[in-house]
């Protein structure tokens, strides 16, 4: 007998060694690559609080492209010598998070998805806009990083032309349709008449202590003569070849799949952002059935509020009473920040664990907003000293409706994105690629969910809250109707726009905005309703399974201990968590 406990004990041991081994194996792995992509990557390296890159901004080019596939393909066929079965449970579940972010990256790269560098809500040169927010400013040598990452504009912007003239002659491109007036963004730094009037300037407008009094003049020199003899020239250059060549080249199809290569490019984008395999046709059953019930919860809404009429004279009647909307900007800002206080109040009866970090309230930048939706949330990089910000689109305010501002500010702020965002760039022992990945069908899924928890808060206060909350319901799965419409069933832009006006009470510019950002970024609307079909699934499962067991704090808890994960992922975890409440 003590033979046999001796050789069970060696046997353990020895299982331990080989566990052990494989965890080190896959943690250099993915230490190594991280480090790499820091390096490949340096605005997400600074994003992410890693500084070793700040004086560039990365290179875009074909040859880069097929350099970092040629890298990840090494990774992937690494990271394939690694049986998960060997793994701790730990690592087991960034293995099969890091797996999937691995082949995403491939994937994107095979498809070709790097010559779609802009699309109707977002571009490469509003995105770089954002750099003397994202940029560190503490010493003089940031500032100096600052101005070398200024003065690399001209190239990075060349490449970018590069990749599109590239897609224009393979017919690889976003449809013409939604390019008009998307050079907008573009003309402030164009036609720049100062270079202290410029975005790229404000960093040097004040200075902390920190940065020697004797080097700010010197500074500022530097940087308005960059300014106008760099960065002004290259806008004015980009903004020429979108008017001359791309936008009147870009091709008139809409639908992904009329593209060279265009159905595994739809397929890659479902799995990318939705993080499992799917079927554009069940996809759209799905959405036709989620539209139908909520038709029905919207039909009882609007019967308790005592509206008399019809389904289409109610949407009429939300979309042009003048009591629905806010007379100034500061009004709409207003009315979101006692929305955010009223949910910060109800935070603890929902979660244990509540984030460091606060977040402010402003109005989308002007350059981007006449084609923006009507809020998001934005955070900080990594170590800044900035707040996460829930911006708030105050531009056209007969476009932004008082009646949704609660459903937004639950998905934006808090329980949504901020509080997700934040906790998950908290959590210090999870790895950076990680804590510092954002996975759609996750984060949406969650503020999407978030909006749902507004009711158990009583977040909404009147009947027209309640419709407002269902009509971003709607509006959400409406979307897995549209985006398989439009790229998988040859939907016209005609009928995708009659499709969500009909369904919603969006106002009519929110309802063209979104249709063109549906239309130029295909998949990334499917992440929303399906990341929080599967939460709320999840939810009634656990509650069923553990009866009075069932924490709702702790069960929302786990969810965002998990940071952002694969769909996946998440099931299996919150599968564990019902077996662990199970046992006594």
């Amino acid at each position: 007998m003590r033979a046999i406990g001796l050789m069970l004990l060696l046997c353990l041991s020895c299982t331990g060694v080989h566990a052990e081994s494989a965890d080190a194996r896959f943690r250099a792995l993915h230490e190594r690559e991280w480090a790499w992509r820091m390096a490949e990557f340096p605005m997400s390296a600074t994003s992410a609080g890693v500084h070793d890159h700040d004086d560039r901004l990365g290179s875009v080019d074909e040859t880069t492209q097929q350099r970092r596939l040629a890298y990840w393909r090494e990774i992937a066929a690494d990271l394939g010598k690694i049986d998960p079965a060997e793994l701790s449970p730990r690592e087991r579940v960034n293995h099969a998070i890091y797996a999937a972010q691995i082949a995403s990256n491939i994937g994107g790269i095979e498809v070709k998805s790097y010559l779609l560098p802009l699309n109707s809500d977002s571009s490469f040169y509003g995105e770089l806009a954002q750099l003397p927010r994202a940029h560190p400013f503490e010493t003089e040598r940031d500032y100096r990083n600052y101005l070398a990452r200024l003065r690399a504009i001209p190239v990075y912007f060349d490449e970018h032309i590069a990749l599109l003239t590239t897609g224009l002659k393979t017919g690889v491109s976003v449809p013409q349709i939604v390019l008009v007036g998307r050079d907008a963004a573009l003309r402030p730094h164009a036609q720049l008449a100062r270079p202290e009037d410029s975005v790229f300037y404000e960093p040097f407008a004040r200075f902390p202590a920190t940065v020697p009094e004797a080097a700010r003049a010197e500074l500022r020199r530097e940087a308005a003569a960059t300014l106008k003899t760099k960065i002004t020239p290259a806008y004015a250059k980009l903004l020429r070849f979108m008017r001359e060549t791309y936008i009147p080249g870009a091709r008139r199809t809409l639908a992904a799949t009329a593209m060279p290569g265009g159905k595994a490019f739809y397929a890659r984008q479902i799995e990318d952002f939705v993080t499992v395999k799917l079927d554009p046709d069940a996809i759209h059953a799905r959405g036709l059935a989620e539209v139908a019930r909520i038709r029905a919860e919207m039909d009882t809404v609007i019967k308790d509020s005592g509206f008399k009429g019809s389904f289409a004279e109610f949407l009429k009647y939300l979309r042009t009473d003048k009591r629905f909307y806010a007379r100034d900007a500061e009004e709409l800002l207003m009315r979101a920040a006692d929305v955010a206080k009223r949910v910060d109040a109800q935070l603890p009866k929902y979660f244990n664990l509540l984030p460091r970090l606060p977040f402010g309230i402003a109005p989308v930048p002007a350059a981007i907003a006449p084609f923006y939706t009507g809020g998001r949330y934005s955070p900080p990089a990594t170590g800044s000293r900035e707040p996460g910000y829930y911006w708030v689109n105050t531009w056209q305010l007969e476009s932004r409706p008082l009646y949704t501002l609660p459903a937004l500010t639950l998905h934006e702020a808090v329980p949504g994105h901020h509080l997700q965002n934040a906790l998950a760039a908290e959590q210090g022992e999870q790895p950076p690629f990680r804590r510092h990945s954002y996975i759609s069908a996750f984060g949406e899924g969650w503020a999407l969910y978030a909006e749902h928890l507004g009711i158990e808060m009583g977040i909404y206060r009147t009947p027209y809250e309640q419709f407002g909350r269902l009509t971003y319901e709607m509006w959400r799965a409406c979307r897995l109707v549209i985006d398989t419409g439009v790229h998988h069933r040859g939907w016209t832009r005609e009928q995708a726009v009659a499709y969500l006006r009909d369904n919603t009470a969006l106002s009519e510019h929110e309802v063209e905005t979104e249709i063109d950002r549906y239309i130029s970024w295909p998949g990334q609307a499917l992440s929303y309703k399906w990341g929080e079909l599967l939460i709320r699934d999840l939810r009634t499962r656990a509650t069923k399974a553990l009866g009075p067991a069932f924490d709702l704090r702790a069960f929302h808890d786990r969810i965002l201990a998990l940071g952002s994960v694969p769909l996946p992922v998440l099931e299996d975890e919150i599968e564990a968590f019902i077996a662990e409440g199970r046992d006594p």
